[in-house]
């Protein structure tokens, strides 16, 4: 279902995002690309993180999954490592080729789901606590 949302803008300084670096640096790069790997390939334990990105860092989702013309899929996803570890997006995306096709898969099927939570709590549909069922 396609909900009417109205792109909404927040100064950088307001995204929970740059508390958890996700615009950051890393000095182990290689350590952290090891972990999103392992982290991006659980996709139960990746699509529990993505859910508290959704519930928790108000001024990010309002800022990023109002956008329709993003890749919504990919910032939440790349929100949910830097909950998780701290981990910058450019290595989540780095780590990304390294996963099978199906994890990739599975991977943007807790997207989708994060994102229509967002979009049911950000339109009233539900309450924060409430299911998705």
């Amino acid at each position: 279902m396609k909900r009417s949302i109205k792109r909404i803008y927040h100064p950088w300084d307001k995204w929970e995002e740059v508390n958890f670096n996700m615009w950051g640096g890393v000095h182990d790069r290689a350590k952290f690309l090891k972990e999103a790997i392992l982290f991006t390939g659980d996709h139960k334990r990746y699509g529990r993180f993505m859910m508290r990105v959704v519930r928790e860092w108000k001024y990010s989702c309002e800022h990023n999954l109002s956008n329709r013309q993003s890749n919504r899929q990919a910032w939440v996803g790349h929100a949910a490592c830097a909950l998780a570890f701290e981990c910058p997006e450019d290595i989540i995306r780095e780590a990304w080729k390294y996963l099978t096709e199906e994890q990739q898969i599975k991977a943007n099927q807790e997207a989708d789901k994060a994102i229509e939570y967002w979009e049911k709590l950000h339109t009233g549909e539900i309450c924060l606590n409430e299911d998705l069922d």
